[in-house]
């Protein structure tokens, strides 16, 4: 049971990282969900208030993270809603129609046809595109960074 208890973790540990760079993925969640597979196979003793609220904050931050850093980067190079929506879509929709380079075209292009929806110049809208790939990478950074520290964290606790 051990065995299987801690195969569960890891790849929890690794959906969840992988999640980071890959939106379909459930990230952060599936890295708290580890906690709870530890609790039901070993024990839930390590795990005090202190654990589970410094655990909860960086999982809040990180969907709020996710989506204001992404937005940031689009607004920076002066995009308006309709680019962060379009990024938003082509970040989900583009590594499906394009598997290997559609987690970059897509939220480009999204935020590209976004300005050009609204009537923004053409350069313009290349111009806000590349922000919109500022901001994914700005923000796949800053999960893979709050998510480390969660698993960081949890074996630092449960030692």
């Amino acid at each position: 049971m051990d065995i299987l208890g801690w195969s569960l973790v890891v790849i929890l540990f690794v959906v969840g990282m992988a999640g980071a760079i890959y939106p379909i993925l459930p990230g952060a969640l599936a890295i708290y969900g580890a906690f709870f597979v530890y609790g039901f196979f070993f024990s839930f003793s390590p795990f005090n208030w202190v654990f589970w609220t410094i655990q909860t904050l960086i999982v809040v931050v990180l969907f709020i993270a996710d989506y204001a850093v992404s937005a940031w980067g689009v607004k920076r190079f002066g995009g308006s809603r309709a680019s962060v929506v379009g990024s938003t879509i082509g970040l989900i929709i583009g590594p499906f129609v394009i598997p290997a380079f559609g987690l970059i075209i897509g939220p480009f292009a999204g935020a590209v046809i976004g300005e050009l929806f609204v009537g923004t110049g053409f350069v313009q809208s290349l111009k806000v595109g590349f922000g919109s790939l500022v901001g994914l990478l700005t923000s796949v950074v800053v999960k893979v960074i709050l998510q480390a520290a969660m698993i960081v964290l949890f074996i630092f606790w449960i030692l």
